[in-house]
């Protein structure tokens, strides 16, 4: 117990006039005459022994009386905390309120957000109009970095809406810890109040700031119940127009119950495309496949749906991808055109077919293009090889048949520049593919079913290809005596086939072999670069435009579908890429454009981030764990209690005070001195 003002202990001197007056209060007995001497002496020693006992009792309420009087002056309280505050030094308080999506969720007082502004308006009560007091949401807004008075601050509450922006505890206290470092010299306090969900409480990033004492104020929902939608993935990431492709989505029940036969719809540029129903059991997930055929080109607008409640944020995800009409394919030979390349990508509409000499190359035009092919050439010029290096690291791919004479030195300068495989001496020595890599993309879907005596191509001579261990390579085709015919290896954002024979007859039969036009259409298909199927909002990811666009001015704009939203991203070149930020502008999810001189260059489709989607959280028993385990002495939880929490902050700031009750016995026992004097027996 200590005491506001312990210099009222002095008043227990007081004590010695209620003793004094005990001791000198000498009472005047009147006679009285009796027959008999007998009933005179019983009648005194009685008299006598009911006499002193009141006196004792009147005695010891005036001292009590006094004593209690006395410590209700001195203002006794037990403190609560460790809090080591300073009365004349006003108090700057930092609040922040959890606006994520989770706090949507139902307690029993309503929904999260509104007991959370509760709280904060019931906490701000608890101190003087005199005190500072700052907000702190997720959104980080500039209003929210100053303080302001009480009445400012309740206002200011009353705005607070539920927001898609999520943010781990760790950076809110830091945010927090920052603005109070700045201000004035105060007792700089900190609330936290929020669910505490699982995914955002990462204390052990908590750096403890001695001169801030922090509260945790856990609000709960009654009931944690929600279904969403995680992420989507395409099975193959080629789209080509009239193709059936596979739509993968993975649904997480992060709920106490299971469900069953729950409708899940895809739309595609909104017409519903696809329905399936799926059955997920409790704290589990489900992958659900949805089939669907590409019936037009362009850019792909699609959405999935489910319905569930309360949480509805996460219920609706959106993609976007483009089909491409045609594929821009590049043949660079040394004397004259491969007929094979010409017959497979000439005669098709599918691509856009190029053929160019070595010798009279325009380097400019390479961006143009998907794949480059290196056909036969006998050597590969310095300028030819940092051209291709830019080419690759800028998402494209390029396929190399080694030339019939190649000039080692230049084909060794091209393998170094690009981190590739090196050619060893020719090998005369007759072999035939033996193995092929079913599970790379160039063949996964290829051979509806595998004999167990394939036919595969002969080799007649070839140049080996010498294996590097410190290099990904990832071998597609392997000769019987273990030499690699066909590998590929990824070269900054795109990727290299290196072929271990030049397209000629008399080394091998593989241009005129049928697995020739799946592997080379494949190649082609896959080297269309594929941007991301979406983005998350908060995250702040990297939108990349893989190829340059010819203007002095780089403008470019995201516009949501209806046009009544737009935005300049930051635009940071990167050689012939550029990386398109959004900076944390885009803050509703759904479909967007990406515009370029007024033209739609593509689509982009944005998401809420699902960090807030699992309504796991920490209890009150978790975060005093949390608390312990860390080590973070200036914090506490204030948990709920009968008591108002404003009453508890005051109980935390000023102690249990104990004035009143102090008050309450002085006066019982003055009214009991009073109830001896007129009614006791003498």
């Amino acid at each position: 117990m200590e005491f506001v003002n312990p210099l009222f202990l002095f008043g227990l001197f007081a004590i010695a006039i209620p003793v004094i007056v005990h001791l000198f209060n000498f009472r005047k007995f009147q006679k009285v005459y009796f027959t008999n001497v007998k009933f005179i002496e019983e009648l005194k020693q009685q008299t006598q022994k009911q006499s002193q006992l009141k006196h004792l009792l009147v005695l010891l309420s005036r001292i009590l009386a006094v004593i209690f009087l006395v410590l209700a002056f001195a203002q006794p309280y037990i403190p609560v905390s460790k809090n080591d505050t300073k009365k004349e030094v006003r108090n700057a308080i930092s609040i922040y309120i959890d606006n994520s999506f989770s706090m949507e969720a139902q307690s029993t007082e309503g929904m999260l957000l509104d007991e959370a502004r509760q709280k904060a308006r019931e906490i701000a009560s608890a101190y003087k109009n005199s005190d500072q007091f700052q907000l702190l949401t997720n959104d980080f807004e500039g209003k929210h970095q100053r303080f302001v008075s009480r009445d400012e601050f309740i206002e200011m509450v009353d705005e607070v809406g539920v927001s898609s922006v999520t943010q781990k505890i760790s950076d809110v206290f830091k945010r927090q810890s920052d603005l109070l470092k700045g201000n004035m010299p105060s007792n700089n306090v900190a609330y936290l109040i929020s669910d505490f969900q699982e995914e955002i409480s990462d204390f052990s990033n908590i750096s403890p700031d001695t001169s801030i004492m922090a509260y945790l104020v856990p609000v709960e929902a009654s009931k944690i119940d929600n279904l969403y939608i995680d992420s989507v993935w395409f099975e193959s990431p080629v789209h080509r127009i009239n193709q059936l492709v596979y739509l993968n989505c993975r649904i997480v029940n992060a709920s106490e119950n299971d469900f069953e036969k729950i409708p899940v719809k895809l739309l595609i540029n909104d017409q519903q495309r696809a329905i399936a129903s799926f059955d997920v059991k409790s704290g589990e997930d489900v992958v659900v496949t949805m089939p669907y055929t590409n019936n037009e080109d362009g850019i792909q607008n699609g959405r999935l749906e489910i319905t569930d409640y309360p949480i509805t944020y996460d219920d609706v995800f959106y993609f976007a991808y483009e089909v491409k009409s045609e594929i821009p394919v590049l043949s660079i030979y040394q004397l004259k055109e491969s007929p094979y390349l010409k017959s497979l990508f000439g005669e098709d509409s599918a691509f856009i077919y190029q053929s160019e000499s070595g010798s009279r190359l325009n380097y400019a035009s390479f961006n143009r293009f998907d794949l480059i092919i290196l056909d036969n050439l006998n050597n590969i010029s310095s300028g030819l090889t940092q051209e291709l290096l830019r080419f690759a690291e800028n998402g494209g791919t390029i396929a190399l048949f080694p030339g019939i004479d190649q000039d080692i030195t230049t084909y060794h300068e091209f393998a170094l520049a690009l981190k590739l495989p090196t050619y060893n001496g020719l090998d005369t020595f007759q072999t035939r593919v033996e193995q092929i890599n079913f599970q790379s993309k160039v063949f996964d879907d290829v051979f509806e079913s595998i004999p167990e005596n394939i036919d595969l191509p002969v080799v007649f001579r070839h140049y080996p290809i010498y294996r590097q261990t410190r290099l990904m390579v990832d071998v597609l085709l392997e000769m019987l005596d273990g030499d690699i015919f066909l590998c590929t290896i990824p070269v900054g954002r795109g990727k290299l086939y290196l072929f271990a024979t030049p397209l000629d007859a008399e080394w091998t039969n593989f241009p005129k072999h049928a697995i020739f036009v799946p592997t080379m259409y494949k190649m082609a298909l896959l080297s269309n670069p594929v941007p991301g199927l979406y983005y998350t909002i908060g995250e702040d990811e990297k939108i990349t435009v893989d190829r340059i666009f010819e203007s002095g001015d780089q403008i470019f704009k995201i516009r949501d579908i209806g046009g009544s939203f737009e935005i300049i991203p930051e635009i940071q070149p990167d050689n012939a890429q550029l990386s398109i930020f959004t900076r944390n502008q885009i803050l509703n999810d759904g479909h967007f454009e990406l515009i370029f001189d007024g033209q739609v260059i593509s689509g982009v489709a944005f998401n809420y981030n699902r960090l807030e989607s699992d309504l796991s959280h920490r209890s009150k028993s978790d975060l005093e764990n949390d608390v312990m385990e860390f080590e973070l002495q200036n914090f506490a939880v204030i948990a709920p209690t009968e008591k108002s929490l404003s009453g508890v902050i005051r109980d935390i700031n000023q102690g249990i005070q104990l004035w009143k009750l102090f008050v309450i016995l002085a006066l019982l026992f003055l009214l009991a001195e009073v109830l001896l004097i007129r009614f006791a027996k003498h």
